[in-house]
């Protein structure tokens, strides 16, 4: 695989054989997401499609999930026809992991599209291979002159809005696959595992929203098998099933893929859980995401009865681009009016925040993005008098959560750290803020960007309040004017990010489904800040 530039789009072939291996209609039968059975007649079939992550410079991580146990084998190759094709051979994937496998490739080409195709054979009988299930993909580049382009949301199907297919499915997937990105970050509430569908909803103006049902989408999420159907179900969608076979992910999670507002250490006041231990949810919410999305990361403890990886890491895109994934769910304190003036443990956790500081000040990418799953300077309310995010409405001097952001961005321009900006969701509308000190309470800071986008497939909200601490500015937004807003009614949103090779200068661009381009900032690099 001799090095090549950056390919602007995967082979049409490759595409149409992998929509060969699910139905045409927007969705897979319901009947398929049911777990499968352990003596079935027939082949393994890989109906839910394959996903790729963890992907470097020379090595990426491929999913797939079977319909019955199954032997992982994965063929990787330069061009559509494999010829010269390497094989994988995977694991032996079965119900403790609810038939989902991973295999990892290593010695990759950097920057350069590699095609792969996975195949599942019965353990008894090696012979009896299912339809190959097709994907493609771009390793990182090694060479600053590649550039690199890659999208970000969050928030699927929430708020009552599942898939619809009526009117496609998932249709923002679509178009941003057509995009081709180098990859999708993923922003949190990957899914709504606290928020049940009901099969049709009426809008205000008369028209019926119907959403695919399944037995798991019916109720919240308490078992690991309902936490496993909540991830599964998303992969009903041939849009998702598509994309994911074309763009690889970095994943991160928030509060939905447990419960609302969720924090360590909560006992629930909900009458729709008989599990009131959110640690316990956690756990198995934290098994499943990691069932259902190819992420690999260092092990660390969770709660008292699982284990899992750590959710907060760094992805390295080559020479222009680290990615900062936090976890600003897991390591918080409770949820309360962050009027404290002493506060170590934040919402990031001291350990995070000591892996952030010194992993930002390590990095010698051009650009440091810093991926959080929720915003800075908007105000998000938890009830009457808690709130939920780092602002708490007060535009002050740093309180609460705000003291570890605080400490952070002081860090960031004292150890001159340059071109940092921060990417969210979670709030369901598209924005930018900019930051600055000479409008702020808290002055010891560099200049710099949040922008905010989602949802994907959820009902869209008003534009939350601003908190002057660190002296935001709105300098675009795109809202609806009321609460829950249907995908019927309001476009979706994600965003783009491009950094040119040559000049190494970054765009963002915040973009709405079926609607272009609604707002570009262009950042130069070499900026402690913008």
């Amino acid at each position: 695989m001799p090095h090549r530039p950056h390919i602007p789009s995967p082979g049409r072939r490759t595409v149409l054989r992998g929509s060969l291996l699910v139905p045409t209609a927007a969705v897979l039968p319901v009947a398929a997401a049911a777990a499968p059975a352990l003596a079935l007649a027939g082949r393994p079939e890989a109906a839910w499609g394959v996903q790729v992550g963890s992907v470097t410079a020379s090595s990426a991580l491929v999913w797939v999930r079977s319909d019955r146990p199954a032997r992982m084998l994965v063929e990787t190759a330069a061009t559509e026809s494999f010829r010269r094709a390497r094989s994988w051979y995977g694991p032996l994937i079965g119900p403790g992991s609810d038939f989902t496998g991973t295999t990892p490739l290593y010695g990759l080409p950097a920057g350069e599209q590699v095609h792969y195709r996975v195949t599942l054979a019965d353990p008894g009988d090696p012979r009896r291979t299912g339809r190959p299930a097709y994907g493609t993909f771009r390793t990182a580049p090694a060479r600053r002159g590649d550039g690199a382009r890659f999208l970000w949301s969050g928030d699927i199907a929430g708020q009552g809005w599942g898939i619809n297919p009526d009117i496609g499915g998932y249709r923002v997937y679509e178009e941003m696959r057509r995009l081709d990105p180098d990859f999708f970050l993923c922003s949190g509430d990957t899914v709504y595992a606290d928020g049940p569908l009901q099969p049709s909803v009426t809008l205000p103006d008369g028209r019926v929203w119907r959403n695919v049902m399944t037995e798991e989408k019916a109720k919240v999420a308490e078992t690991l098998d309902e936490y496993r159907g909540n991830f599964r179900y998303n992969l009903l969608d041939r849009n998702v099933r598509r994309f994911n076979a074309q763009v690889p992910s970095v994943v991160q999670w928030d509060d939905h893929e447990v419960r609302n507002n969720w924090y360590p250490g909560q006992i629930l006041d909900d009458a729709r859980y008989t599990e009131k231990n959110v640690d316990m949810l956690a756990a198995r919410s934290a098994r499943a995401f990691h069932e259902y999305f190819p992420v690999s990361a260092p092990n660390s403890a969770y709660g008292t009865s699982s284990r899992r990886s750590r959710m907060y890491r760094v992805v390295h895109h080559g020479p222009l681009l680290d990615v900062f994934v936090l976890d600003m769910r897991s390591h918080r304190n409770r949820n309360s009016p962050g009027r404290q003036a002493d506060d170590t443990t934040g919402i990031l956790g001291a350990e995070q925040l000591r892996w952030l500081k010194r992993s930002l000040a390590e990095s010698r990418a051009v650009w440091k993005v810093i991926a959080a799953d929720m915003p800075l300077g908007l105000v998000v309310p938890d009830g009457a008098t808690d709130f939920e995010a780092v602002a708490q409405g007060d535009p002050g001097v740093p309180l609460g959560r705000e003291l570890q952001i605080a400490e952070l961005l002081r860090f960031i321009k004292h150890h001159k750290v340059t071109g940092t900006l921060w990417l969210t969701a979670d709030v369901h509308y598209t924005s930018a803020q900019h930051y600055a000190p000479e409008r702020a309470a808290f002055k010891d800071f560099a200049p710099f960007w949040e922008f905010v986008s989602g949802p994907l497939a959820a009902g869209g909200f008003p534009a939350n309040a601003l908190d002057g601490t660190f002296g935001p500015d709105r300098v675009f937004v795109r809202a609806p004017d009321r609460a829950n807003v249907s995908p019927m009614e309001s476009p979706q949103f994600f965003g783009e990010v491009e950094i040119d090779g040559g000049s190494a200068e970054l765009t963002v661009r915040l973009r709405a489904e079926g609607g272009g381009v609604l707002f570009t900032k262009v950042l130069r690099p070499g900026r402690v800040g913008q």
